[in-house]
């Protein structure tokens, strides 16, 4: 059987419509939400991934009500006040992809704490995409590519590129799941994407489990089975 993806990335969507689904808010969707992602991270734990990339807040969803977004600007420092020290303890290291700067005060203190006490943890890296848009972090790579051209020598190629999107580092992505019915990627992780597998499960983010978890995985190996089977037929020809 093929080996556990290293890098999966979740596209944890349908919070808000879980919470409305239940005569409940869509901030107490999003609560849910944060509660099923620390179930993401330990199946992954248990399951041997070692980067899991985490679609938190789009740089599109500061269209969302004034409210909604100040909510989920707030869930980080709950999030990591209560989980920190577990990760600490689990050797897990946190990275934000996004941009930061744009963040409230607090909530940028907070993402900047957890990675700086997180750093040198060798466990699963859990990436949070926060402020972040696939295009814009592609331009953004490509603008410093072209500004360190003129003053070091770099040739501007893909692996170049790879180098400077938030990701540099990370291991290829293999898997990319979304839960909440939807089937596109919403720019999420465009150039990391491009040869990932792709699984859509209309289950809510906030219903989705370690078994949930685990049956996507399960399928990505059966797919990469019968893809790395038809490459030694026709290899054998």
């Amino acid at each position: 059987m093929v080996d556990i993806p290293k890098h999966v990335g979740i596209i944890m969507d349908g919070n808000g419509r879980w919470g409305k689904s239940r005569g409940l808010t869509r901030s107490e969707g999003h609560y849910a939400g944060v509660q099923a992602m620390e179930k993401a991270i330990d199946a992954s734990i248990a399951l041997g991934v070692e980067a899991l990339t985490l679609y938190a807040f789009s740089s599109e969803n500061w269209a969302r009500a004034k409210e909604e977004v100040n909510y989920l600007m707030r869930l980080p420092i709950r999030f990591f006040k209560s989980k920190l020290p577990e990760f600490m303890r689990r050797n897990v290291k946190i990275t934000i992809s996004g941009n930061m700067d744009e963040l409230p005060k607090a909530t940028r203190k907070t993402l900047q704490q957890s990675i700086d006490r997180t750093k040198n943890n060798t466990g699963l890296i859990v990436n949070f995409a926060f402020n972040y848009g696939g295009r814009g972090e592609i331009v953004q790579a490509v603008q410093h590519v072209i500004r360190d051209m003129q003053e070091k020598n770099i040739e501007l190629d893909e692996e170049t590129i790879e180098d400077y999107l938030y990701t540099g580092g990370l291991p290829a992505l293999d898997l990319v799941i979304r839960t909440g019915g939807e089937e596109r990627l919403s720019n999420f992780l465009l150039w990391q994407a491009a040869h990932a597998e792709l699984y859509f499960t209309d289950i809510y983010f906030p219903d989705f489990d370690e078994a949930d978890m685990q049956a996507a995985i399960y399928e990505y190996q059966e797919r990469r089975a019968v893809y790395d089977f038809a490459e030694m037929y026709r290899k054998a020809k």
